[in-house]
């Protein structure tokens, strides 16, 4: 499904609002480099730091933002910076930690509907404990009710913690149905792009730990989910577009750097 001018012209004022967001708050840390400022200059030191500072907040400036934006095209509903719910029965604990266990030994293969209808279950026996469990990067609902909760990672996350991943994915789960134990939920990690390209993404690494059809989605895979087939490319054209534009208020904010 293609995306109308409009809702280009909507998504790119999304990335140049961020920008220039970031722009508005970033201040250049004040370290001093006397060898690089004399043979790179500080105008383009300036803008390392800011592409630096850029990358590690990408996914809260920009990419979260955009996607709550395709998301709304195609969805009932997208919000950013959820709570999944307060609390979870003990005997879903349990149960986490048996499919935990398992996975760590290889004695089952990941299988999120399986994992899902087994936390189902048991989801309000036991106790009930309050707990506290990571936020939702990005949550978004479709039109037959089906919640999607998303947790944004970096293009190449530790692959040593997707043991915890796994954990905060099922437990999202939990504490959903312990609220409503016939939720149609599904718990998913995202990976906004390929570093790899033109290679594909190096998946095997998390073959062990996460069900790769049903709880991982790179680059494409994501943002055509979000917003319809094509919707990948057509959102590097409004990231292209939009850098165009600010050009100008790019080059003249990194003017102020140029040694004198």
């Amino acid at each position: 499904m293609a995306l109308t001018n409009t809702q280009k012209s909507h998504i790119q004022q999304v990335i140049s609002n961020c920008l220039r967001n970031k722009f508005k708050n970033y201040k250049p840390e004040s370290s001093n480099m006397p060898f690089h400022f004399r043979l790179l200059g500080k105008d383009r030191l300036a803008l390392y730091s800011f592409i630096h500072s850029l990358n590690t907040s990408f996914g809260i400036s920009i990419f979260e933002p955009v996607a709550k934006s395709l998301a709304l095209l195609n969805f009932a509903n997208a919000e950013l910076q959820q709570i999944a719910g307060t609390h979870i029965s003990t005997e879903a604990q349990r149960v986490i930690q048996d499919i935990i266990d398992d996975l760590t030994t290889a004695t089952i293969y990941p299988n999120k509907s399986n994992e899902i209808e087994a936390i189902r279950k048991v989801c309000q026996k036991g106790a009930i404990r309050k707990v506290k469990p990571t936020k939702i990067d990005l949550k978004v609902t479709a039109k037959d009710n089906t919640v999607y909760l998303f947790d944004l990672k970096t293009a190449k996350p530790n692959i040593g913690n997707f043991k915890e991943y796994k954990r905060m994915l099922l437990e999202w789960v939990a504490v959903t149905l312990a609220v409503n134990p016939t939720a149609n939920v599904q718990t998913l990690i995202a990976i906004p792009y390929n570093p790899y390209e033109p290679q594909p993404y190096n998946r095997w690494k998390m073959r062990g730990m996460l069900d790769l059809e049903n709880e991982l989605k790179v680059a494409e895979e994501f943002w055509d989910f979000l917003g319809g087939k094509g919707a990948y490319n057509e959102l590097l054209d409004c990231f292209e577009q939009a850098g165009i534009e600010l050009r100008p208020q790019i080059d003249e904010y990194f003017k102020n750097f140029n040694t004198k």
